[in-house]
């Protein structure tokens, strides 16, 4: 028997006391792992779809896009602000609070997929039709959707429970579960694709029989009695008070990708007018230069998922030496990542777009896109990090305001001045000068917080 099974692989403890670098790798490594593992599925996915129905199922792909993350933002409202809270519950030393969260959290997300998904099912064309598609590209986005959207109650579940897993001292379990949804999605994808020939619906059909595999590990753990934290049913699955401080966390996450699909409508709309006859191809070179920009972006989140219970934890425990230590080199790793993610597109822009058409048209304008918007950045990992740990501390509404930052204050002006004087490349540049906007909003907002801390912290202690 794994260590791991019978105890968490990190006790409460051991986040008040373990030196911080070791407990970030303990932690962040892990997630790491299942957010690159999980990115690269992404992106074989948009592969086999590419490779396997075509350049307007790419198009098509890119609609949905949006979409999806405004669906998942409904169950990223519980996962998150739920594993926040059982973090600081425990580095409040209340194991019975932290227990509580679970049946909450599980509870929500079920009410969330039904009505969400049923809604989102019901009136998709129109949906679709807001998000940028052509009577080109709508069939493909509406065969693939309608899959995902009658699998919201499977993801929702998979990825709130994962999500407190970590949170509450399992990061390799719940590393596992990531991987072995990845693992059963790459598996079958082709197989349903260029086999059983079912166009991109099979690509859809492997990502839920994914996440169905993953769901039944992550139960097995809440349903153990070995595990830290489980599900209990005899208590309450609501709890008002708990609900709204979760939703009050959650907030920060769940605008985040609703500003997100808000922008996306605004992005598509500017590639379609910009690019006048390419307006389809544009959408798709959209849609590959944002699957290679998740690629970076979620291994960042794996660095924030890993730190997310260490700052919550020492948050809680007013252990502020811990809490910057754990954010100063969080906002490293963030830079690093993001600069690495700069310095591949500017060298292999070709070659990864190739990698998903071989359309020479949607390559060019791909090739263009990634030259501009990548230029900054190198500063949006570190922007997403101080975002992150606003959230991670329990200040929701600061992290929602740097998330509306970057996402549609500063981009949302952008797009409205930049393409009507440079076309297309002024939609990529509206993307670059954002992230830069937002990351100096950012840095002050982060020391004039900390400054305030600080000071309180002293209150305390003279008190």
């Amino acid at each position: 028997m794994s260590t791991e099974t019978a105890k968490p692989a990190s006790s409460p403890t051991d986040l008040g006391t373990k030196p911080i670098g070791a407990l970030l790798l303990q932690y962040s490594l892990p997630a790491i792992i299942a957010s690159v593992v999980t990115s690269l599925y992404n992106i074989i996915d948009s592969i086999f779809i590419g490779r396997g129905v075509g350049a307007m199922a790419i198009s098509g792909l890119a609609i949905t896009f949006p979409l999806m993350n405004l669906v998942v933002a409904f169950c990223t409202l519980v996962a998150v602000g739920g594993a926040t809270i059982s973090s600081i519950f425990l580095g409040q030393k209340n194991i019975k609070r932290a227990t509580d969260t679970v049946n909450n959290v599980m509870l929500l997300c079920v009410i969330h997929s039904v009505v969400i998904g049923g809604l989102t099912l019901l009136f998709l064309d129109p949906i679709l039709r807001i998000f940028g598609a052509t009577d080109e590209t709508l069939p493909y986005a509406r065969e693939f959707m309608r899959i995902i959207l009658l699998g919201t109650p499977i993801s929702y579940v998979f990825i709130g429970l994962n999500n407190i897993m970590r949170a509450t001292g399992y990061p390799r379990k719940a590393m596992i579960s990531a991987l072995l949804s990845v693992a059963v999605n790459v598996v079958m994808a082709p197989i349903f694709i260029f086999k059983l020939h079912w166009g991109i619906s099979g690509a859809a059909a492997a990502t839920i029989l994914g996440q169905t595999s993953a769901l039944v590990w992550v139960m097995a753990h809440f349903l153990s009695k070995k595990s830290f934290v489980r599900i209990n049913w005899h208590d309450r699955f609501f709890e008002l008070s708990m609900v709204k401080r979760i939703y009050s966390i959650g907030l920060s996450p769940f605008l985040m990708n609703c500003t997100a699909c808000v922008v996306v409508v605004f992005l598509n709309k500017a590639l379609l007018d910009c690019a006048g006859a390419m307006g389809n191809t544009a959408v798709g070179a959209y849609g590959i230069i944002n699957r290679t920009t998740m690629f970076f972006v979620m291994i960042i989140f794996g660095v924030t998922q890993g730190m997310q219970p260490i700052l919550g934890y020492n948050y809680g425990a007013r252990q502020h030496n811990r809490v910057m230590g754990t954010l100063k080199r969080g906002m490293l790793c963030g830079f690093v990542i993001s600069a690495v993610g700069w310095a591949v597109t500017e060298c292999f822009p070709d070659t990864i777009s190739s990698l998903f058409t071989t359309d020479r048209s949607m390559i060019d304008i791909a090739r263009h896109g990634f030259r501009i918007y990548f230029v900054c950045y190198p500063v949006v990992g570190v922007q997403i990090v101080i975002q992150n740990y606003f959230q991670s501390i329990g200040k929701p509404k600061l992290s929602i305001f740097l998330s509306l930052t970057r996402q549609l204050i500063y981009l949302l002006p952008m797009l409205w001045i930049l393409p009507g004087r440079f076309g297309i490349n002024g939609v990529w540049a509206s993307m670059a000068a954002s992230d830069v906007l937002a990351f100096i909003t950012a840095i002050v907002t982060l020391i004039i917080m900390n400054r305030r801390f600080a000071h309180q912290l002293q209150k305390e202690n003279a008190a």
